[in-house]
């Protein structure tokens, strides 16, 4: 199981500051999402590499577009030499099968995952949207995802045992909304902890709040990391 923190900060320099002071942490995985890529572009992920050549960066975009437009744009994202990315599942299996093709021309291609249901869903919520519940839908995309090429997908803990039933116990998952000792939810419904993780055989936990509001990420990414063995 690998950690993956998350860059949700307000500004372009209070994430590097936090990189600065947590740069002695080699095996470990930084999340880019969409608030810091926009605001802060390509050149962000170079500045991250700069701190330490071994972060691996997992750019956490979602693609969801017609098929060709979401395979230039996974193109652009390999060119820009990151490891990992993520499109949204619902964009059908055609457009799966576009962006895996697409990235057959690079010697080392970035992973690619595709969001199940996010972590901000309760049953109601996404009932309304897609008229399934979240468990068969979220195995219905794990396969799909499973079937054309991909590498893993985004789901909640709590299908991630299930997900690798269906598919291979080595198609990752990356499970957000990890509060490793009990913390608050915020804004994701589908929370759980670092031992829940464990149990259900996460490949990749993602933590943001838990370890940028610490008074002492280090030392927070000390116990998470122990809490992990």
């Amino acid at each position: 199981m690998k950690l993956t923190i998350a860059l949700d900060l307000p500004t372009k320099e209070e994430n590097l500051s936090l990189l600065e002071n947590i740069k002695d942490n080699n095996d470990i995985w930084i999340k880019v999402g969409l608030r810091s890529y926009i605001r802060d572009g390509k050149e962000f992920i170079e500045d991250i590499k700069k701190i330490n050549p071994n972060f691996k960066i997992f750019l956490d975009l979602k693609l969801y577009d017609i098929p060709n437009t979401m395979a230039d744009t996974a193109e652009e994202i390999a060119k820009i030499g990151v490891d990992m990315f993520n499109i949204h599942a619902s964009a059908g299996k055609e457009a799966m099968q576009t962006v895996m093709k697409r990235l057959e021309k690079f010697q080392k291609r970035p992973l690619v995952l595709a969001v199940t249901a996010l972590t901000s869903f309760d049953e109601a919520s996404f009932k309304e949207i897609y008229n399934s519940d979240i468990d068969t839908t979220a195995l219905k995309f794990a396969k799909m995802s499973y079937e054309n090429g991909l590498d893993g997908v985004v789901c909640s803990v709590y299908e991630s045992i299930k997900i690798k039933d269906v598919t291979s116990k080595n198609f990752l998952t990356l499970t957000p909304g990890i509060r490793p000792f009990n913390e608050s939810s915020d804004d994701q419904k589908r929370v759980a902890t670092i031992e829940d993780a464990k149990n259900n055989l996460s490949d990749f936990i993602v933590i943001g709040r838990p370890i940028y509001k610490s008074n002492n990420p280090n030392q927070k990414i000390k116990e998470i990391l122990e809490a992990m063995r």
